[in-house]
């Protein structure tokens, strides 16, 4: 019998995320000098620096090359950003090598058919609910949230509420 999702939940020390269309909405605004805009949760980078503190491995791989994201991913204290990644698998394998992390304690949260190449590899492959249908077929848990309306914030905290690292201070639950 296939596990459950949650049964990964434990074992996951190290998360990657693609950027269009995971931590933004995949829309972009045009400007008339050909830059393009993009929005990201805060919510999300809240999560995002919430695992960095506690010792978590926080990885981006995109083949967006936006140096306005490295920095707001730099902001919060993400240290591997790779942009500008036609091959997902190479700045994937250089992760494994330099961590040397176990396949199976990696989630990858991906949206389109460049993410699937790595979201086979890895323990838990995850997707928000608006990707792509081939990558909701790979993925073994799917984001009741859309890409850049916090599905990162939602599988974040739910793995640093498993393994009771989630800042209970803050927990409206409670009240």
């Amino acid at each position: 019998m296939e596990k459950s999702y949650k049964q990964y939940l434990a074992e996951i020390r190290m998360f990657i995320f693609d950027v269009d269309g995971v931590l933004t909405n995949g829309l972009v605004t045009i400007m008339p000098d050909g830059e393009l805009i993009r929005q990201m949760n805060i919510k999300d980078g809240y999560a995002l620096k919430t695992a960095v503190d506690m010792g978590f491995h926080i990885c981006i791989i995109s083949g967006g090359k936006n140096e306005g994201v490295r920095m707001r991913l730099k902001n919060l204290g993400i240290k591997d950003i790779f942009l500008g990644a036609q091959n997902k698998i190479q700045p994937y394998q250089e992760l494994l090598e330099h961590y040397n992390i176990p396949p199976k304690q990696i989630l990858y949260m991906g949206d389109d058919l460049p993410d699937l190449p790595v979201m086979k590899l890895v323990g838990l492959p995850c997707c928000p609910n608006d990707a792509a249908s081939e990558v909701q077929r790979t993925a073994k848990y799917i984001s009741d949230r859309k890409g850049g309306d916090g599905c990162v914030r939602d599988i974040i905290e739910q793995v640093l509420r498993v393994q009771g690292k989630w800042n209970e201070n803050f927990d409206a639950s409670d009240d």
